[in-house]
Parts: C-alpha cells; structure tokens; sequence
C-alpha cells in the first residue's frame, strides 16, 4: 500500500468552503478512447469514517469499468513482502544513525520540531531520512482518525473483490520505495525537517483538504498542495512528474481497449499542467471532469 510522505505540504492550505452537496465537480475525469472510457479517480489514501459514503458519482464510474488499476496491484499485495523492502531500503544496518545522515545541525532542528509534536524522534534513529519522514505521517495522521483501512484504493479493493472485478497495479511496491530511497540525501532531510514542521498544524488542515478533494476542487489543490510541492524540486520529480508520464504512456494502450477502466491514483496527480489529464488532454483525448449529479425530484 502505498502511503504518500507529502503531506506536510498541507499546511500552506486555507479551508474552501463548498455549500452544495450536488451538482459539484468530484476528482475524477472520464477520458473517451476508440471503444471505450478510462475513469481517473484522484485518490486520498487515508481517510476517517466520518469521510463516507463517497460521491455517488465515483460509484457510477466503478459500475461502468470493467478492470481496476491502482498504484500497486492491492489485491496481490504480500503485507510481508512489503515489510521486507521498507526494512531492506529503509532502516539503516550499520553503524550509521540518522544523526549522522542529517548532521548535527539539521538534527538539533528535527529533534526540537519532534518535541513540539510530542515525537520520541530517538525511536527514528536507525531509519533513513524518507523513511522518518513516512513513519512521522503515519502516526499524525492516525493521531487525528485517519486510517489507510479507510482509504480509497482499499474501499474500492472491497468493492471489486466482492464484484469479482480484477485490479491491476502500475507499479510494484519496491519500485515505490526505490522512488523514496533514490532521492539525494538533502532531499530527504528537506523531506523529514518539512514533515515534522508542518505536523504541528496538520489537524487544521486536514478538513479543508478533504472538503477540497470531495468536491473536484482543481484550482484549490495546484494552489496549495501543487505549487507547495514544486518548491521541493527533486521529490515532486521522482514521486510526481516523472510517475505521471509513464502512466500517460501505459494509458494510451487502453484506450482502444473493449474493456472500461478506472485507474485510481493519488489525487496529485490528476492536477496540473503535467496532471495526467492535462497530458492526455494535450495528445488529443477528450477529457472532462465529472460532477456529482443533482438529487433526484
């Protein structure tokens, strides 16, 4: 499962408020090939119960597909497998702690934004920078009632499984970690000092990313969450840009396919002028967001 390490790029969002419950734009995008339709359901991976039932709309595009992709392939996933390649990639196996892959200085800063925070950052010290920095998100947000149990691509792995519907994976969760792990080292330590940072405030934040998400809100998220992330040039490359046009590329192949498909990816991706809608628009796809519809009368 994949859980992205972003999320302190949140606390430079300001809360949007959205009236109506109908009729308003969802993160999600219907591409038209040949024969068929790709859905691109811009994904939160962790959610609260309070975040449910969906927008009926994201229902209305899973009855039409036929096949689900995600990041990973969810259904095939070996939890322990995983496990193995976050300890292999992630946690250091030699004399070598996190103090000395941050450096005095960029220690002391972390070690205090973690007090803040109520964070034993000792317990980080035989991890590599990006993966503190995940370790931080996940006990955050789960502080807060966040659940990865709860997120999209495992909801809708329910779903398919009892529809007996396939999920595909565009990537494997090694190829996520080495995204993660190939980064320089002063990209990763921008990465934890920004997490930790930002945590102080993330409980603010939260709501208005999802109300955001909830109702298709492009130009909230590019402004906040998008033009926040591009300040750190070489994490946006490895986990986003660079990500979205490998997946242009594999969804073209579907495009001439019998089969309808939703592809469910982390809401960043789809925003932007190198969202993947963006990109498709420019091969020359028709592309158009979809709204929630209006109540029935």
């Amino acid at each position: 499962m994949k859980i992205s390490p972003l999320f302190f790029s949140l606390a430079l969002l300001t809360s949007p408020v959205h009236a109506a419950e109908s009729g308003h734009p969802v993160t999600l995008w219907e591409v038209e090939g040949a024969t068929n339709s790709v859905y691109l359901l811009g994904s939160i991976h962790l959610l609260r119960s309070q975040d449910y039932p969906l927008p009926t709309a994201i229902d209305a595009a899973y009855d039409d597909a036929e096949v689900l992709i995600m990041e990973v392939d969810m259904d095939d996933m070996d939890p322990l497998a995983a496990q193995t390649a976050f300890t292999t990639y992630g946690v250091l196996h030699d004399d070598t702690t996190l103090r000395d892959l941050m450096g005095d200085a960029r220690y002391r800063e972390a070690t205090a934004a973690a007090e803040i925070i109520d964070i034993p950052i000792d317990m980080l010290s035989k991890t590599e920078p990006w993966y503190a920095a995940m370790t931080v998100e996940i006990m955050m947000l789960s502080r807060i009632g966040f659940n990865p149990l709860l997120g999209v691509e495992m909801h809708m792995m329910a779903k398919a499984a009892e529809d007996g519907k396939p999920i595909e994976g565009f990537e494997t969760i090694e190829e996520q970690i080495q995204f993660l792990d190939g980064m320089s080292l002063q990209a990763q330590r921008e990465m934890l000092l920004s997490t930790l940072k930002e945590s102080a405030t993330l409980g603010e934040m939260m709501d208005g990313l999802i109300d955001a998400w909830r109702h298709g809100d492009v130009a909230f998220l590019e402004t906040g969450m998008l033009a926040e992330l591009a300040r750190h040039e070489e994490l946006n490359k490895a986990l986003v840009t660079d990500r979205n046009s490998r997946w242009v590329a594999s969804i073209e192949g579907l495009l001439d396919d019998d089969d309808d498909y939703m592809i469910i990816v982390g809401a960043l991706h789809l925003v932007g002028s190198d969202g993947v809608p963006n990109q498709l628009k420019r091969i020359g796809y028709s592309v158009q967001q979809l709204s929630e519809p209006p109540p029935l009368r």
